[in-house]
């Protein structure tokens, strides 16, 4: 296996940055929050970031808005004050932002574009979530809308506009029909990615400044790899 490049605050890709806010473009093998790996999380790193670039004593505050999964890239929205976190919150919530996904799969989608409806239900032992085509006990509704970008050698490009927010949703969504993401062990592609990372990137982010009240949309380009650059 590869060595992971995780995000330093030396070669943190800043997307945007204002007084309010800081969006970044999280690498795969980041996580965005502290966990049980005892790795230094994507939210330390932009905060160390900041303090070095302000040059700010003591502590800085930072909070975090969303996550991604940790073999996954992309765009990743912090708040940098108290007064931006709740408004930021309450938009992720109510979906008032607009979030847009790559994701690169091996098998042709059933249809060039369409609505996925399912029904997920998490399983924390196994850390993964089932896409149900009915309700069942315990589940959460998943709606995503997808459409094929282009067609690669032997794969597919897919962009995916995500209307629900569940664990794994578009990993498990995309497999339920047959298109496991490249690299997606857990969802059913069939050899993992050398680096431990999967095709799927959070491609573009659109909401309202929360304070500025201006619409702010921000794109992060995709890592580099032949696929990747293929797409682009």
């Amino acid at each position: 296996m590869e060595d992971k490049i995780i995000s330093t605050p030396q070669n943190l890709q800043v997307l945007y940055e204002d007084n309010h806010v800081i969006i970044v473009s999280k690498r795969a093998g980041d996580i965005v929050q502290g966990d049980k790996t005892g790795d230094v999380p994507l939210s330390e790193v932009v905060k160390e970031y900041i303090k070095i670039k302000y040059n700010k004593p003591g502590n800085v505050y930072l909070g975090v808005v969303h996550r991604l999964d940790r073999p996954t890239s992309g765009i990743v929205l912090f708040a940098k004050t108290s007064k931006a976190l709740p408004r930021l919150n309450k938009l992720f919530k109510d979906k008032d932002v607009k979030k847009t996904y790559w994701a690169i799969v091996k098998n042709a989608p059933p249809k060039q574009e369409d609505t996925l409806v399912h029904y997920m239900k998490r399983n924390p032992k196994q850390n993964k979530s089932y896409a149900h085509l009915k309700e069942v006990p315990d589940s959460k509704k998943a709606i995503l809308e997808y459409r094929v970008l282009k067609s690669l050698n032997n794969y597919y490009l897919i962009e995916v506009d995500l209307h629900t927010g569940r664990h794994h949703q578009i990993r498990s969504q995309l497999s339920a029909i047959g298109c496991p993401i490249k690299g997606d062990l857990k969802y059913g592609f069939d050899r993992s990615n050398k680096d431990g990372s999967i095709h799927l990137h959070a491609h573009k982010l659109a909401f309202e400044h929360p304070v500025k009240k201006e619409m702010l949309e921000v794109i992060a380009p995709p890592p580099q790899d032949p696929l990747w650059d293929a797409c682009t």
